[in-house]
């Protein structure tokens, strides 16, 4: 059931990193590791022993997590699924490289030639790949294809083994992904080492410049202890959609949208924000239905009773005022004048104007990453786009000319540091 509501509790969020842990979780950690540990400290664990030992850690810690026991890591990326699968990867692959080829990478240099910038691409990057509940090799196309728009040459993409029974095999649909985006080789290792091995580099894993790609908790946890030693791209929590809609809005859309949203996790956050008591117990109604068809229902019921629920607003301006608070990673617009409401919204990772321009389509083939901020970061934070896979190199190139005149004004300003060396070597410039 989605739950209606006059207040707005729904929307405080709780905190995806946090104190207290379920039991079960904290249960677990215990029988892997051998000892009482929260998340945060396993992962350290499970970090430095990578760091140490590189594959032997690896294999030893995918086989006490995973139950999987690996002498290999690397798989080669293959197209064997479906046609009309490959044909539907292909056509989204040429969508979200059309859409990141028209992002500006601003080099310059000014009119003489002596200040400016360079941008140039990452070496190499890491891209992780969740896997757990179900394959997404969505998720390797918006993640990769950025990267090679932005001219990376070498790309290391991770995840995780397949369950006992499926041998270790990596998903045929995350190869075939790979191998339309020409990546020949898939490392089937996931989890807080896949982080590890990426951050540190391993016998058979090359270290890398920056990580990408989101993931459950231990992967955060291992992102969020490796910053600094590689670049991110966020701390991705669970994923989020806000749908503002008023009376003219498709309640079936509107709550199949929400139930999309909600069968990812139940940890998933679902809201609609609406003036609108009829559409609300529409959506309500729509809701009950759609959901008997589902197979991922059980998820679903969860997610709702987490995180989900619609919100009544006493008007429309009121409900875009909470989605900017909220700043939702999908912010969809289900509203009469959706071109208008669009210009209000300030904060959101993906801005999805109209029903027809539905968040599912932005999954997938729209163009624009799914990769985008959570938990709240859309107030400061940008999906994953050209720009996270290049850095800029400031340019000096000043003739002495120029140095000479812009000296006294550097001795001046290092005097009043108190840093006599810098002012020597401005002074010595002026001779």
């Amino acid at each position: 059931m989605l739950n209606i509501f006059t207040d707005y509790s729904r929307l405080k969020r709780a905190n995806f990193i946090q104190d207290d842990y379920p039991a079960s979780l904290l249960a677990s950690i215990a029988r892997i590791f051998g000892e009482p540990l929260t998340p945060e400290a396993a992962v350290a664990h499970l970090l430095a022993d990578v760091q140490q030992r590189g594959d032997a850690a690896l294999r030893e810690w995918t086989r006490r997590i995973d139950g999987i026991s690996l002498e290999t890591f690397s798989v080669k990326s293959v197209q064997s699924v479906d046609p009309k699968l490959t044909d539907a990867l292909t056509f989204a692959a040429e969508r979200i490289k059309s859409f990141h080829v028209q992002q500006p990478i601003p080099a310059w240099m000014n009119a003489d030639r002596t200040l400016g910038q360079r941008v140039v691409p990452l070496q190499r990057v890491g891209v992780y790949v969740p896997s757990g509940t179900a394959p997404l090799p969505s998720s390797l196309l918006m993640s990769v294809i950025p990267a090679q728009v932005a001219g990376v040459k070498e790309i290391v993409v991770c995840t995780p083994p397949g369950k006992p029974a499926q041998h270790g095999d990596v998903p045929s649909v995350i190869l075939a992904a790979a191998h339309i985006c020409g990546i020949e080789r898939v490392y089937r290792i996931g989890g807080a080492q896949a982080i590890a091995a990426m951050a540190f580099g391993t016998e058979s894993i090359p270290r890398v410049d920056k990580i990408v790609g989101p993931g459950n908790l231990f992967v955060t946890l291992a992102k969020r202890q490796v910053f600094g030693l590689v670049g991110l791209d966020g701390l991705a929590g669970p994923t989020e959609t806000v749908v503002v809609a008023d009376d003219s809005a498709n309640p079936a859309w509107v709550a199949a949208d929400l139930l999309a949203q909600a069968e990812h996790d139940p940890l998933a956050t679902a809201i609609l924000l609406t003036p609108s008591r009829v559409l609300a117990e529409a959506v309500q109604i729509e809701v009950g239905k759609q959901m008997e068809l589902l197979s991922r229902a059980e998820i679903i019921a969860q997610s709702f009773e987490n995180r989900g629920g619609i919100i009544l607003t006493p008007d429309l301006a009121t409900a875009i005022r909470l989605a900017n608070e909220y700043a939702p990673e999908h912010l969809c617009l289900s509203v009469e004048n959706p071109e208008q409401g669009s210009g209000q919204i300030t904060n959101a990772g993906g801005l999805f104007v109209g029903e027809g321009s539905f968040e599912v389509l932005g999954d997938y083939v729209a163009g624009p990453s799914h990769v985008m901020p959570t938990g709240g970061t859309a107030r400061f934070a940008s999906p994953l786009n050209v720009l996270d896979f290049v850095k800029i190199i400031n340019v000096i190139a000043l003739d002495a000319a120029s140095a000479a005149e812009l000296s006294p004004v550097a001795a001046t300003l290092a005097r009043a540091e108190s840093l006599d060396a810098h002012a020597n070597a401005a002074v010595l410039r002026q001779m």
